[in-house]
């Protein structure tokens, strides 16, 4: 069946819950070491002093370029393309006909009539698609990540964030940082090379993440840890970097809103049956036969916000109907430290009635995670992207619950493990246990 569609796959299959919770893959792959010195002192450095994350590799990068690329992007996002000029960057939102988010990244403004857009496969590949469909003057260039190419990416990509980030770039650069506003770009070199800079940050931190031409990658990266020295500079390492989002408040795991209707379906006929939306898993408490349960709006994801009707676009009229509904919102949960202990320790010794082991620091097992949240009565929301960080002194996750269920400091309960067993190389056979938690609508960092 090597190949094999999306929609072939599917249809053998029979049911897309099925597919995505017996799939084999585990949490999304970041091809870096997993440790430069030990991911405690990697995440207390982005709260005092400053760390460096390689993002080159990760994620894919799509390149469009022609004189229609600001109307094509406007008619296929929600956000609004008013004021998008080159040096600007947005984070990026698509959703299908019927209003559920397909998926989300950064689209950077290279230049008036080129952008890139940047994150998780989901939107990249669902622009590309659209792009080479359509009428529009485009000429699109792919850049894969790591995990499905191999071989030397376009650019490097490098993050510094925490409290010394920009004398960090200040020293490496050998004099003052032009001035960047937040998720606008600007330029200067490192050690002789041309950088562009976005003000953009993932862990709630000062910062910039720089790009450049890869062959220059090492020269970047030996003069910013040079310069780092003085400033106690941590290079950040994969196990690290998984637990960003949960502290920053992004949740990077929707569904993509492509696995069922016939909107959908030319799409599902062109994706492989072995790209990473045929081989992403869901895992979690949460089960439903209808795939639709697991897909999400933009107001579940914190994306409310980017919904903007000043212009058409895809799924416009199915969000206008659902703006004033009730929707989900996006919350932390500060999970409890009694319940984590027991849970453990169970993990560890409890034989066969052990819990579904959590790893450090992030527990994400799944492409997909969803966990039930219910608070004793009924189920209220979903909680995704769970782990543990120095700066939070604890376990934490993501949720979505029901915005008439949110109120702050509100004890809830997150349902841990799966009910039944999956073909999931990654779960052990374990037993579900509930582990208290307490919803903040703010960053549990300060």
């Amino acid at each position: 069946m090597t190949n094999e569609t999306l929609e072939q796959k599917i249809q053998r299959i029979g049911n897309p819950v099925r597919m995505l919770r017996n799939s084999p893959q585990g949490a999304y792959e970041f091809p870096i070491a997993s440790e430069y010195t030990n991911w405690r002192d990697e995440q207390t450095a982005w709260t005092t002093t400053a760390v460096l994350f390689d993002q080159s590799f990760h994620m894919t990068d799509v390149y469009f370029k022609g004189p229609d690329v600001k109307e094509f992007f406007s008619s296929i996002g929600i956000n609004s393309f008013a004021t998008f000029t080159r040096d600007k960057a947005k984070q990026f939102v698509a959703v299908t006909p019927d209003g559920h988010v397909i998926g989300d990244g950064i689209l950077f403004g290279l230049a008036d009539h080129e952008y890139s857009l940047v994150g998780r496969p989901a939107a990249p590949d669902y622009a590309a698609f659209k792009a080479e469909t359509s009428d529009f003057d485009i000429t699109v260039t792919r850049d894969e990540r790591n995990a499905k190419r191999g071989g030397k990416r376009l650019i490097f990509r490098y993050q510094l964030q925490g409290p010394h980030a920009l004398n960090v770039f200040e020293k490496a650069h050998g004099r003052s940082l032009p001035t960047v506003k937040f998720f606008n770009m600007g330029h200067f070199d490192i050690a002789g090379v041309p950088v562009r800079a976005l003000n953009h940050t993932m862990s709630r931190h000062t910062g910039l993440e720089i790009t450049g031409p890869s062959e220059h990658s090492a020269t970047v990266l030996e003069a910013l840890l040079a310069a780092g020295d003085e400033f106690g500079l941590k290079q950040g390492g994969a196990l690290s970097y998984a637990t960003t989002p949960t502290e920053s408040g992004w949740i990077p795991s929707p569904t993509p809103a492509i696995y069922s209707g016939e909107a959908m379906r030319s799409y599902r006929e062109v994706l492989s049956g072995s790209g990473w939306e045929g081989m992403a898993s869901i895992g979690g408490s949460f089960v439903s036969d209808d795939i639709e349960d697991y897909y999400q709006t933009p107001w579940d994801l914190g994306y409310g916000r980017h919904v903007k009707f000043d212009h058409d676009f895809v799924g416009r009229e199915a969000l206008e109907k659902l703006a004033d509904q009730p929707h989900r919102q996006k919350v932390w949960l500060r999970w409890n430290d009694d319940d984590l202990t027991k849970a453990l320790a169970s993990s560890y010794f409890g034989g066969q009635s052990r819990a579904k082991y959590l790893a450090a620091p992030s527990s994400v097992y799944a492409t997909l995670p969803f966990d039930i949240v219910h608070d004793g009565d009924h189920m209220i929301g979903l909680s995704t992207y769970s782990g543990y960080t120095v700066n939070v002194g604890g376990w934490s996750s993501l949720a979505m619950l029901d915005e008439g269920e949110v109120q702050e400091g509100r004890e809830v309960v997150v349902v841990w493990g799966e009910p039944d067993a999956t073909d999931k190389p990654v779960v052990e056979h374990h037993r579900q246990i509930e582990i208290r938690a307490t919803i903040s609508t703010r960053s549990l960092v300060a």
